[in-house]
């Protein structure tokens, strides 16, 4: 008999799972997708260009707030969840009610998913949003790069556009942003790469990008999403840790499986961390996954004149899923305004609007500083109204992303970035190389 399915989503995992598990599978029909997390996303059809022979209609997209409507009106008999950065106990919950309402419920196997390369593949990945990962595989194309390798970056999915046109996207220059309509959040991971001269592939279908990167790298270099796991098998698997959230990585969905699989263990953020958190960390780290390489790094605020900050009332910019899904209250721009004498941090609700307004509504712990978000035409209107609605007399921006080159400020602004640094022995260089040899001369052996 033919199971109807429900995935759960949020514009990424979701569809990589119904493309390499469900599509071709003849014991599923899957009857729907929900959607979370990213707004504006649940009112769209998985179209039959990506669903295949099997779904000429494509594949309706709900809001996951109908879950349980879907599985009445569908006789559902399986919901398989598939997005990232979630409680442990809110995936219970969800599971609960899918199970209440007579369907089983499913956590597909991290490794059932993930596609082997040809190529050698270094995966950067976290146990929370927010980790440090951007820098991070900064960091690590510059250390491939010196060993002469081609590099090319797969970023994990933000599909949140006319998913048609999406299923393959290269990007090698700004003009591609405008050519691919790329959110915000899309520009601040793509941004800082091809800043660097490097090409960034992302998309839907991840089979057919695969075999796209395949064909200019020696390197593919796995940028990873929130903390879900990666879509391709890791020759080397990079884990980020934040010890300002110290113990996340033992309570969220699916970072704990990260930390159980990863090969070197990068614990962030200990220049601004507490020292407790630094050890709660390394002991998880050793007690549960003691196959790991560990290794210590900063992660230094970069401000080009942070003299124009003191004495100033600062509005901080901030990025926008590390400070909502990710929890997180703060970033890089209110430890640069406190760090360089701000007379002020304003807040920013008084004068959010729109979306930006709900945005706040819906995550009432983010207060001193505005979440850069940006996934349409009308949320970037709000924000950029929200921002020249504040009274202050700099606007601080803590995001990957140049802001000012697609918003028009009507105040004094400057740039916040964070960088990677190792902080004392061993040096992720030496790691990653070590690592990377083992793999190159077993691959040279078979």
């Amino acid at each position: 008999m033919i199971e109807k399915v429900v995935i759960m989503g949020a514009a990424g995992r979701d569809f990589h799972n119904f493309n390499v598990y469900f599509r071709e599978n003849p014991r599923y029909r899957v009857v729907a997708f929900t959607a979370t997390q990213i707004p504006s996303i649940e009112t769209r059809k998985y179209p039959p260009e990506l669903s295949g022979d099997a779904y000429p209609e494509g594949i309706p997209i709900h809001p996951e707030e109908r879950l349980r409507q879907l599985i009445r009106d569908h006789r559902v008999d399986l919901v398989a969840f598939s997005y990232s950065d979630v409680p442990h106990e809110e995936v219970m919950h969800k599971a609960s009610l899918a199970m209440a309402h007579g369907a089983d419920f499913v956590l597909i196997g991290a490794t059932y998913t993930m596609l082997k390369s040809r190529k050698p593949v270094v995966s950067v990945c976290a146990v929370r949003t927010g980790c440090g990962k951007s820098q991070t595989t900064r960091k690590v194309c510059s250390i491939l790069r010196k060993l002469n390798q081609k590099v090319v970056v797969v970023r994990h999915p933000m599909p949140y556009g006319d998913l048609a046109k999406q299923v393959v996207q290269r990007f090698v220059s700004y003009r591609d942003f405008e050519r691919h309509q790329c959110t915000f959040e899309e520009r601040e991971e793509y941004e800082p790469l091809v800043d660097q001269g490097i090409v960034v592939y992302a998309g839907v279908d991840y089979g057919k990008i695969l075999e796209a990167a395949e064909e200019e790298a020696d390197i593919i270099v796995w940028d990873g999403g929130n903390n879900d796991t990666p879509f391709y098998v890791p020759s080397v698997h990079l884990v980020l840790f934040d010890p300002h959230r110290a113990g996340h990585e033992r309570r969220y969905y699916p970072g704990e499986t990260n930390m159980l699989m990863a090969h070197i263990a990068i614990i962030n953020k200990v220049d601004t961390a507490p020292l407790a958190g630094v050890e709660t960390v390394r002991k998880n780290i050793l007690r549960y996954a003691p196959q790991a390489d560990i290794v210590l790094a900063e992660s230094p605020v970069l401000v080009t004149d942070p003299g124009r900050i003191s004495g100033k009332r600062v509005l901080v910019v901030e990025d926008g899923p590390t400070l909502t899904h990710g929890e997180m209250a703060y970033g890089a721009g209110i430890i640069a305004a406190e760090t360089y004498g701000a007379a002020e941090i304003v807040d920013p609700r008084p004068y959010a609007v729109g979306t930006i307004r709900e945005t706040f509504d819906r995550y009432p712990h983010v207060k001193s500083v505005l979440p850069a978000m940006g996934y349409g035409k009308e949320q970037i209107r709000d924000l950029e109204e929200s921002i020249n609605n504040t009274d202050c007399g700099l606007v601080l921006f803590a995001t990957p992303i140049q802001l000012t080159r697609v918003l028009n400020i009507n105040k004094p602004t400057l740039r916040v970035r964070y960088d990677y640094r190792d902080c004392g022995t061993p040096f992720l260089e030496e790691v990653l190389t070590g690592r990377l040899e083992k793999v190159m001369s077993t691959r040279n052996s078979k």
